[in-house]
């Protein structure tokens, strides 16, 4: 194998490419070989007997593959979560949707009129201070209490 690091070397200079990029058609060798100056290299690269290799990019096939399983809801589970749950979920948050289900569970049952004015101010009294865990638990202590409205 003969050695064309000089060659290489100034044709990377000229292209403006690495020198890992330059190419040189393996059929005209010789004529690599007996270009010394920066002027015979360039009319080398004018011939595209040298020429640069396109830049090489990271494939983005495997991103789009996972991208469109999780798109479709795939790979959220328990495996790939990072963090405790409070930093998906904040505390405030928490307890913002568990009491508006409450409270507008209680709205729907005095409008049904199942529980009367009086027992819906008590159990939404109850329901701020955080005493139900849920819509059921808040179930269960109305019925544990006789709370319903009498027909």
């Amino acid at each position: 194998m003969t050695n064309l690091t000089n060659q290489r070397r100034l044709a990377s200079r000229i292209m403006k490419t690495g020198k890992n990029r330059v190419w040189i058609n393996p059929e005209r060798i010789e004529d690599v070989e007996s270009a010394i100056t920066r002027a015979e290299v360039r009319k080398l690269v004018h011939e595209k007997v040298i020429s640069a290799a396109p830049i090489k990019g990271v494939s983005r096939g495997r991103a789009k593959v996972i991208q469109a399983k999780k798109r479709k809801g795939r790979r959220k589970g328990p495996g790939s979560k990072s963090g405790t749950p409070r930093a998906v979920i904040t505390k405030k948050e928490a307890w913002m949707t568990k009491i508006r289900s409450l409270r507008r569970k209680l709205r729907e049952w005095k409008a049904n009129r199942t529980i009367t004015e009086s027992i819906y101010r008590e159990l939404y009294m109850i329901a701020g201070s955080g005493r139900f865990a849920s819509i059921a638990d808040m179930e269960r202590y109305a019925k544990a209490h006789d709370m319903w409205r009498k027909r």
